[in-house]
């Protein structure tokens, strides 16, 4: 009997279909920095983005869904673990020197230790920013392959002096842009891995400052934005000339980047077998000579990175699974960052950790079974004074200068006011309460960050002698 049942088992009777498939391919690309109105499928008018375009016409375009934080390390600590930046172990951006990021802790659960539990090959390509070289939580300590920029700062210059293999530091010469030999690694693992369920988490480091792209990329935009060729954009590395085509060409290379991915899953024959997903880890940036009002970056909503109005968190989020999502599909779910991971458990078949915030959203993607919704989303932020938001239904409520004392929090609803301008908390001080209450609910205690106001230091008295 036990033969048998191992036999049906193996045969995959008794499992869903998806269970029964072979386990999908996930694809995970994430953009740093851009904005939600910087795709022309989201509303961009100024340049195209054709081949990005494609995953919302050929896949599920979400309206609702945002972003881990609103700078870097967070975003993407969050996107790892599945827990909001209430729970998360980093909150903020902290640097270590000569190169790095501080790590996570050594036995933290992240997506891919989860999916390599069953038989997933994992790859990140781009930007880390989660734990400097040979600490607790270098990439290669939770991917098979890294190949990209180990530290957030040093990706401000796309032209550096060494990127990172696996664990092998790679020599430039500080003459070659980074993004092609970055691509060009994230598309060589798709291929080394096309018979296997592979991660490959491509955390592209465009369109950050500093606005560097090549002139292949740009040239039609110097032509179509000439009244700012004289215009200099610096940050880190060579300065830029007219940043405002930088950008657009910045847009160009990534679109591209797009293509080869679809382009390649269709010559390997694993299309229809593979989930690609594109996003931003935060609204739109300001450096480097960028000017998001320009191209309305931010869409409809206030606000750029560092902010938690909806233009510094709400980002775009395309989903392209042929087969399983349907083409031309558009979804209001409110969803986040910290949903990936319950989500690619879900489809891998991997037991979803208890104690995460994220929730799976397969049933929106698939249209089977019931889709679960958050209570609320939930943002803090140490930097600016401090700030607390939440997202509730049509309900919006933050918290700003909480390190100066400040207690009043604002409360906007979204759905009558996008651009968070009309402040309700006097007439409906029920639901500033509530918005209170979440706020006390969503955090925990962190011994590396804290709300508080440095204290200052004490002036010597002078001696006397």
């Amino acid at each position: 009997m036990k033969c048998l049942l191992g036999l049906l088992i193996f045969l995959g009777f008794g499992l869903s279909p998806l269970q029964a498939a072979e386990k999908p391919n996930i694809i995970y690309i994430l953009l740093d920095d851009a904005g939600f109105g910087d795709f022309s499928c989201y509303g961009q008018k100024l340049f195209k983005t054709p081949n990005i375009d494609r995953l919302a016409k050929e896949g599920m375009k979400f309206t609702q869904h945002y972003s881990g934080s609103t700078v870097c390390a967070p975003t993407r600590c969050v996107l790892m673990t599945g827990l909001h930046t209430g729970h998360a172990f980093v909150r903020g951006n902290r640097e270590v020197q000569p190169e790095g990021q501080s790590p996570m802790p050594a036995d933290i659960v992240t997506i891919p230790r989860l999916l390599s539990q069953v038989g997933y090959v994992t790859g990140a390509f781009g930007k880390w920013g989660l734990g400097a070289p040979g600490s607790a939580s270098d990439p290669m300590e939770h991917f098979d392959a890294f190949y990209g920029y180990n530290c957030q700062r040093a990706a401000h210059n796309y032209y550096p002096t060494h990127l990172w293999k696996d664990r092998e530091k790679v020599p430039f010469d500080g003459k070659t842009h980074s993004q092609e030999p970055t691509m060009k690694e994230s598309l060589q693992f798709i291929r080394d891995n096309k018979d296997k369920p592979f991660f490959s988490y491509m955390a592209i480091t465009m369109p950050h400052a500093a606005m560097h792209v090549e002139e292949r990329y740009r040239a039609k935009y110097d032509k179509q934005f000439p009244e700012y060729a004289n215009t200099i954009g610096r940050y880190a590395g060579p300065e830029v000339k007219n940043p405002i085509a930088a950008f657009a060409g910045m847009m160009a290379q990534i679109d591209e980047g797009v293509g080869q991915v679809l382009d390649l899953l269709k010559e390997l024959d694993i299309d229809d077998n593979t989930l690609v997903m594109l996003t931003s880890d935060n609204g739109p940036h300001q450096e480097g000579g960028h000017r998001p009002d320009f191209f309305d970056s931010n869409g409809p909503w206030r606000g750029h990175k560092r902010d938690l109005t909806d233009g510094g968190i709400r980002t775009v989020l395309l989903a392209r699974w042929p087969g399983s999502i349907k083409a031309g599909s558009v979804s209001d779910l409110i969803s986040a960052h910290w949903d990936m991971l319950p989500t690619f458990c879900d489809m891998a078949g991997v037991q979803i950790p208890e104690g995460i915030d994220g929730i799976s959203m397969l049933p929106e993607l698939t249209g089977e079974g019931h889709q679960a919704t958050h209570e609320y989303l939930y943002w803090e932020f140490y930097e600016r004074g401090g700030k607390k938001a939440v997202r509730f239904g049509p309900w919006k409520g933050i918290l700003h200068n909480i390190s100066k004392g400040n207690k009043k929090i604002e409360l906007y609803r979204l759905a009558d006011d996008p651009a968070e301008l009309n402040d309700l908390s006097a007439e409906y001080p029920q639901i500033v309460e509530k918005v209170r209450g979440y706020f006390e609910e969503a955090h925990t205690h962190s011994d590396l960050w804290s709300f508080k106001k440095p204290a200052k230091k004490q002036k010597k008295k002078p001696s006397k002698k």
